[in-house]
């Protein structure tokens, strides 16, 4: 994820398929030609499926982002996740983003997600998960976001124990969902800190100074 100024955005998209993220935008491009009326984002190359050890996996319900590529929301989703990143030390190419529905039709928002909508995530999902070998946690941003991992875990797939592959379930970041006090607020994202701090622990990760 990343709040580039929208004067960078060709040019991050003309980067997406260099070598550290190829292969997971080739999927998106497969995603796009299964269902040709219908837009997929692209991974943002600050990312590296090699390097990755984290999903950032999000319930995107509302507009896919302009820049066209997997993101937490808006512009404020973004500048939040990114400050919950920086706090926690954790670099980018440590963590993958992705979509529970990756589709959106273009020139309009999601709604909620449907049941049929979230488990359609699944196989995309799975399959993605292929592509980063060693990710070992989700981090589940949502309603939408948990089912679909939850459904991830029940299914019989050897990757998920092979892995030990955990789950953490917090907020939302953008829309209704994030809309609550400045307190209420504050206990979400220090939720979100302590979950990626977690899957850092877990993943053998060091906080990184960003000095």
């Amino acid at each position: 994820m990343t709040a580039i100024a929208h004067e960078t955005y060709q040019d991050h998209l003309d980067r997406r398929y260099e070598p550290h993220v190829a292969v997971v935008n080739e999927f998106c491009d497969s995603l796009r030609a299964a269902k040709p009326t219908l837009e997929v984002p692209y991974i943002d190359p600050m990312h590296n499926v090699d390097e990755c050890r984290i999903i950032s996996l999000h319930s995107n319900i509302g507009s896919a982002h302009p820049s066209g590529f997997v993101t937490a929301g808006d512009d404020d989703a973004i500048a939040r996740l990114l400050g919950v990143q920086w706090q926690v030390g954790l670099r980018p190419e440590y963590l993958m983003p992705w979509n529970v529905h990756p589709w959106f039709t273009q020139g309009e928002p999601n709604g909620k997600l449907t049941p049929e909508q979230i488990t359609a995530g699944l196989k995309p999902l799975l399959r993605m998960l292929t592509l980063v070998p060693r990710a070992s946690v989700i981090v589940a941003h949502g309603t939408e976001a948990n089912r679909l991992a939850q459904q991830l875990l029940k299914t019989e797939n050897p990757l998920i124990w092979r892995r030990g592959l955990k789950v953490h379930k917090v907020r939302s970041l953008s829309g209704r969902a994030f809309a609550g006090s400045e307190t209420k607020q504050e206990e979400w994202l220090s939720d979100m800190r302590a979950a990626y701090a977690d899957a850092m622990a877990r993943t053998g990760l060091t906080p990184q100074n960003h000095a």
